[in-house]
C-alpha cells in the first residue's frame, strides 16, 4: 500500500460494508490501513449484518444492526492520530469482519446415490431424493470461528457442499425413522420434512448456522421398480385374471377360423391361456394372506365363493368322447376337439358322446360343437 493510500485510510472515520448483488459472500473482513480504526469512527451495520471485531487473534465484540461510535470509551482501541509518539504505530489494532446474517434460500440438495429403505410391503428398495432448503447465521461469532476464520472474503460455495452433506445425511436418518410405507412417501413429504429439519437443525447449530426451511420436492423409485409397479396396477385394473384370459381368447376364435388350421394352434393357445389365469388367481389367493400385500378388490380366488352382488362362478368344462380313427377316444375338452377338428381326425360326420345323451350321434347334429365345424366348406352334393 503507497502513502497515498495510506494518507486515505486516516481520514476515512465510516465503517460499513454494503454487499454487492452479484455476488454469496458470508462474511467480508473491512479492509484498514494495518487494521487501525481512529477514535471516533462511526460503525454502520445494517439490516442482515453484524459485525465482529476481533483484537490480537480472538473475538472481541459482536455488534447488530445500528450505528456505533466507536471510541476509547467504549472500544478498547486506540487510533493512528494518537499515536504520533510511537512513530505512526498504534499498539492497538482491530480486525472488523461483517457478517451477512440475511436469509439464504432456494439450497439444492440431493441423493447423489440411492438409499436402501426397507418397505413393510415390498421389503428393501432404493429410493433418490432431492429438494431445497433455506438457511442464515443466527451465531456470528460461532460462524466466524468455526468456518470463516481469517479468510477475507467467504463466499456461499465454499461451504454448500458441506451444507449439503449434513443434509442429506440427517434426511436419511429421518426417513429411515419415519417407518412411512413406501406408496404413501408422496402424501407426506411435510411430515417427513419435519422430522428431517429437527435432526438437521443441531448440527447446522454448531456451526452458527439455523436451517429456517426444508422441502422434499420429490422421492423416487428406480425406473425397473416404476416399471414393475406400473405393471401391477395393470393386474390390478384387470381384476380376474382367469375370466379375462377366457375372455381374450374367445376374441380371438373368429380371426383363427379364418386361417387354414388357425384353430387347432388355438386349442393349444386356449389351454394354455386358461392354465395361466388359473396360476394367477392362484398367486393372487396367497398374496391375499400376506400382510401388506394388495389384491384386487374384485378378484374371487379359485374354490371361493364370489362376493355378494358379484357374477355367479364360470361353469366347468364340457367333456365330449369322439369316434377317432374308428376307435371310441376321450374325453376330449373343447380345444382338444378343435385340434382333431384342424388335423382332420374330427369331421361333421363323425360319432360323439357326453355324459347325459342316449347314445352316439353325429357331431355337427350337437349345437355346441357346430361352431368348430364353422370355418369348414359343407360336404359335397350326394357324398
Amino acid at each position: 500500500m503507497g502513502l497515498l493510500d495510506w494518507a486515505k485510510g486516516q481520514f476515512i472515520d465510516i465503517i460499513e460494508w454494503t454487499e454487492p448483488s452479484q455476488n454469496e459472500i458470508l462474511a467480508h473482513r473491512f479492509t484498514r490501513h494495518k487494521n487501525e480504526i481512529k477514535n471516533g469512527a462511526k460503525l454502520i451495520v445494517r439490516e442482515g449484518q453484524a459485525a465482529c471485531f476481533v483484537k490480537e487473534g480472538q473475538l472481541a465484540d459482536v455488534k447488530l444492526p445500528g450505528m456505533y461510535t466507536l471510541d476509547t470509551k467504549n472500544m478498547p482501541i486506540l487510533s493512528t492520530i494518537l499515536g504520533w509518539k510511537y512513530g505512526f504505530e498504534s499498539p492497538f489494532k482491530c480486525e472488523v469482519y461483517f457478517i451477512s446474517t440475511r436469509q439464504w434460500t432456494n439450497q439444492k440438495w440431493g441423493t447423489q446415490n440411492p438409499i436402501m429403505y426397507r418397505d413393510p410391503e415390498f421389503g428393501p428398495v432404493r429410493l433418490r431424493a432431492f429438494g431445497n432448503f433455506a438457511f442464515k447465521v443466527t451465531d456470528p461469532g460461532t460462524f466466524l470461528k468455526e468456518l470463516v476464520a481469517t479468510d477475507p472474503s467467504f463466499e456461499l460455495y465454499e461451504i454448500s457442499a458441506q451444507f449439503r452433506n449434513v443434509v442429506v445425511s440427517r434426511f436419511i436418518d429421518a426417513i429411515g425413522g419415519s417407518r412411512i410405507p413406501m406408496l404413501d412417501l408422496a402424501g407426506n413429504y411435510e411430515k417427513v420434512g419435519k422430522v428431517a429439519l429437527e435432526r438437521i437443525a443441531p448440527e447446522m447449530a454448531k456451526m452458527g448456522v439455523s436451517l429456517t426451511q426444508f422441502f422434499v420436492e420429490n422421492i423416487s423409485l428406480p425406473p425397473e421398480v416404476e416399471a414393475a409397479l406400473d405393471k401391477r396396477s395393470q393386474m390390478a385394473v384387470l381384476g380376474n385374471l382367469d375370466q379375462y384370459a377366457k375372455f381374450q381368447t374367445a376374441e380371438s376364435i373368429p380371426t383363427a377360423a379364418a386361417n387354414p388350421g388357425g384353430l387347432a394352434g388355438l386349442g393349444a393357445q386356449l389351454g394354455v391361456g386358461v392354465a395361466v389365469g388359473q396360476q394367477m388367481g392362484g398367486a393372487f389367493a396367497g398374496a391375499a394372506a400376506t400382510p401388506g400385500v394388495v389384491v384386487p378388490s374384485n378378484t374371487t380366488p379359485p374354490g371361493a365363493a364370489p362376493a355378494a352382488g358379484g357374477p355367479p362362478p364360470l361353469p366347468s368344462a364340457v367333456a365330449f368322447h369322439a369316434s377317432i380313427d374308428g376307435a371310441a377316444a376321450g374325453p376330449f375338452d373343447m380345444a382338444a376337439l378343435a385340434g382333431h377338428v384342424g388335423s382332420g381326425k374330427l369331421t361333421r360326420a363323425s360319432l360323439v358322446w357326453r355324459t347325459g345323451m342316449a347314445g352316439w350321434v353325429r357331431a355337427d347334429s350337437v349345437p355346441e360343437l357346430q361352431p368348430l365345424f364353422a370355418h369348414l366348406p359343407p360336404p359335397l352334393p350326394g357324398a
